[in-house]
């Protein structure tokens, strides 16, 4: 049998994760990324257009073409920021209200089953991971350069 890689078993979890929400998103019209999008989105408040992007970790370029996509749907609303005259909040349309509660309630859906079928032991234990990997990634851990 071949090694099973800490990589290999993220990126697999990740893969199934993402076609099980694309394939969910379907039968509400939407994509996982909208549905990440609109759930990232302040709903009472708006949020900063600038802030999206770090918020989702998403580079300019690829959030720019899914807000133009969902404001083209009717999900979203550019509204100048009061506080900022040079900066935009973006907002949630009742329809995106609506598309945000079905992303959530997928999301909520995914969670719940997870728990049915995973002690909250080996819960922690995951999330404890996933904490120290991002630790060891932001603190340059991995692939430390040394000079010679």
């Amino acid at each position: 049998m071949k090694e099973l890689t800490i990589d290999y078993a993220l990126r697999a979890t990740w893969q199934a994760v993402a076609r099980m929400y694309n394939e969910e998103a379907k039968s509400y019209g939407l994509t996982m990324a909208i549905g990440f999008t609109l759930l990232s989105i302040d709903p009472k408040k708006g949020t900063p257009s600038t802030a999206l992007g770090p918020k989702m970790g998403m580079e300019a370029t690829s959030l720019s073409r899914i807000l133009k996509s969902i404001e083209e749907k009717g999900y979203i609303q550019r509204r100048p920021n009061p506080k900022d005259g040079r900066g935009v909040l973006i907002h949630l349309t009742a329809l995106g209200l609506e598309k945000r509660r079905d992303s959530k309630d997928v999301v909520l859906r995914f969670n719940d089953v997870v728990k049915e079928h995973v002690s909250d032991e080996d819960l922690l234990s995951f999330f404890k991971t996933t904490e120290v990997i991002n630790k060891l990634i932001s603190d340059k851990k991995i692939y430390i350069k040394t000079t010679t």
